[in-house]
């Protein structure tokens, strides 16, 4: 990697009412697959997230919000890289046997590590994928101080596991085999994140949580927030693989009540955040903690999932592995009391690779120049000065290749690619929906984008997209 840097601009030391004498804790909570519509604040409707919505209260609501990508290892890492996927180590989910996804590589400067260069504790709980145990990629690579969870998103499927990781140690569950489902990981993962905060509170900290929920396999424990949907809604049962054998390849289990659990499953993230916010206020440092919610990609149709049924991505078409709105356009709401906008709303465009430069303003460092992303601090913080990219980029590797780039309130999607391809054009403002393939109207501006595209990527033989 180029590690000539360049000037952070705005930071920590030039936001006046920000405190320069006590590094901001930054606590990133990430749901996996939970799609732009399925929060109340966004819209839901067949259930609440107070708590969630609370977050939004007391800080700013991000509209046209971009995750890295359409599936789950690529947009990580592009948002622990500052890359989009035309320059990212991982561009797609590439499976190593037997656990483990492609691992970034040992030269990859991740946000772990520029927090580590900060000062900071680093911390991350719950779904990695991003490296093999053992690997350049292994969470204890990369910079993370404390790490317990699912190396493998593969693995993660399950929510009652065989094993996790706490840091190069494999916790092993024997309670969960034969089909018993006694440790729920995801409770197990929360309260580790929770000790990581009391025991961090006297010194600043990066705190990744990387959900599961509401991923399937769709299963929350017996308790009051699964039995209080039971019988809200219509349901169509979902036909898995109960066979022991198929969970650690990823196979779902059956579900009478996939509906229900799916709603259970987004409480349940609601009241860990709920946590979360308790415990920093507890702990002392929540007035000095930059909290973000968002998703990695849009809603998912596996294991009985129905984002349609909960309109689960508003207005925007398109699913996960789709380069639609509905894939990429994610929830995000981003909190910090006395620093971000209290109860706004803000259509602001910008995606994951904007976090790592944002990051380095706000802990007063210099950004890697080897980045995609802008520094959006002022975005965040209300001010003005706030610089605008040129475009945005995004590709997918699987069901034929796809690419996705945005420029303004153009969009331009590259389909079907190694079946000769084909290309879509819209205008995101005109038609946020996506119902109106326009190109044969601007073939011009279809052939501008095109140029543009063709040098957003860079060649990668781990990564052929043609």
């Amino acid at each position: 990697m180029n590690t000539k840097i360049i000037t952070a601009g705005l930071s920590l030391m030039t936001l006046g009412p920000l405190n320069a004498q006590q590094k901001p804790n930054v606590v990133f909570i990430i749901a996996d697959d939970l799609g732009y519509g399925d929060l109340s604040c966004y819209g839901q409707e067949k259930f609440q997230t107070p708590n969630i919505d609370r977050l939004a209260l007391n800080g700013t609501r991000f509209t046209r919000s971009y995750s890295g990508t359409t599936v789950s290892a690529p947009s990580r890492a592009s948002l622990m890289t500052g890359l989009h996927t035309g320059h990212a180590p991982i561009r797609g989910n590439k499976e190593i046997q037997p656990e483990g996804q492609a691992p970034l590589p040992g030269e990859a400067y991740t946000l772990f590590q520029l927090f580590k260069d900060a000062g900071y504790t680093t911390g991350a709980f719950g779904k990695w994928g991003l490296g093999y145990p053992g690997s350049t990629g292994d969470p204890m690579s990369q910079g993370i101080d404390r790490f317990f969870g699912y190396n493998c998103q593969r693995l993660a499927h399950n929510y009652y596991p065989a094993h996790l990781w706490s840091n190069h140690t494999k916790v092993m569950f024997p309670e969960n085999a034969d089909g018993k489902s006694v440790t729920y990981s995801q409770d197990l993962i929360q309260k580790e994140t929770l000790e990581f905060i009391e025991q961090q509170k006297e010194t600043p900290f990066f705190l990744f949580v990387p959900m599961m929920l509401p991923h399937a396999e769709l299963v929350v424990p017996e308790d009051s927030i699964i039995q209080g949907f039971r019988g809200q809604f219509p349901e169509i049962p979902y036909q898995g693989v109960d066979a022991r054998t198929a969970f650690t390849k990823g196979g779902y289990r059956s579900q009478e009540h996939p509906r229900a659990t799916h709603a259970a499953m987004v409480t349940r993230i609601d009241v860990y955040v709920g946590q979360i916010i308790e415990k920093l206020e507890e702990a002392g440092v929540h007035e000095n903690t930059l909290i973000i919610f968002t998703s990695d990609n849009g809603p998912h149709r596996e294991g009985g999932g129905d984002p349609d049924f909960f309109n689960s991505n508003e207005i925007y078409r398109g699913y996960k592995r789709d380069l639609y709105e509905g894939a990429i356009r994610v929830p995000t709401i981003i909190s910090w009391q006395g620093n971000v906008p209290s109860g706004k709303e803000n259509n602001f465009p910008f995606a994951f690779w904007d976090y790592m430069p944002t990051f380095a303003g706000l802990t007063g460092q210099e950004v890697p120049e080897n980045t995609d992303g802008i520094n959006i601090l002022p975005a965040l913080f209300g001010k003005e000065g706030q610089a605008e990219r040129d475009y945005f980029y995004f590709e997918f590797h699987e069901l034929g290749g796809r690419q996705a780039l945005i420029q303004g309130d153009w969009k331009l999607l590259h389909l079907d690619i190694r079946e000769g391809g084909r290309f879509e054009l819209y205008n995101l403002a005109s038609d946020p929906s996506e119902n109106h393939n326009i190109i044969d109207l601007f073939p011009r501006k279809a052939a501008e984008l095109q140029e543009i595209m063709k040098g957003a990527r860079t060649e990668d033989p781990n990564w052929p997209l043609f």
